[in-house]
């Protein structure tokens, strides 16, 4: 997982056009994709951590829900597994 310094903070916008701003925790590469696991804060749609999938549409990066249950487990146990290993240093 990428150490990410400072605050990074990206707008997303649902289907009912409602914008919530979300703060960047990390990026991860896993099987030739990126995930971005952003914390909503406690007033965002009762938010608190998300994991994003950054995909490319008509050539612009997006963000989307991973809709795979398999693949969004894999991803969050990398992140798990990055967590526990920089706690453990």
């Amino acid at each position: 997982m990428a150490d990410q310094y400072g605050s990074d903070f990206i707008t997303i916008v649902d289907e009912e056009g409602t914008e919530y701003e979300l703060e960047v925790l990390s990026t991860l590469e896993y099987n030739g994709n990126t995930y971005i696991p952003a914390d909503g804060g406690s007033d965002s749609l009762d938010l608190e951590v998300s994991i994003f999938k950054s995909i490319e549409e008509d050539g612009e990066p997006i963000l989307c829900a991973i809709e795979d249950e398999a693949e969004l487990q894999a991803v969050y146990d990398l992140i798990m597994d990055s967590l526990y290993s920089e706690d453990a240093e």
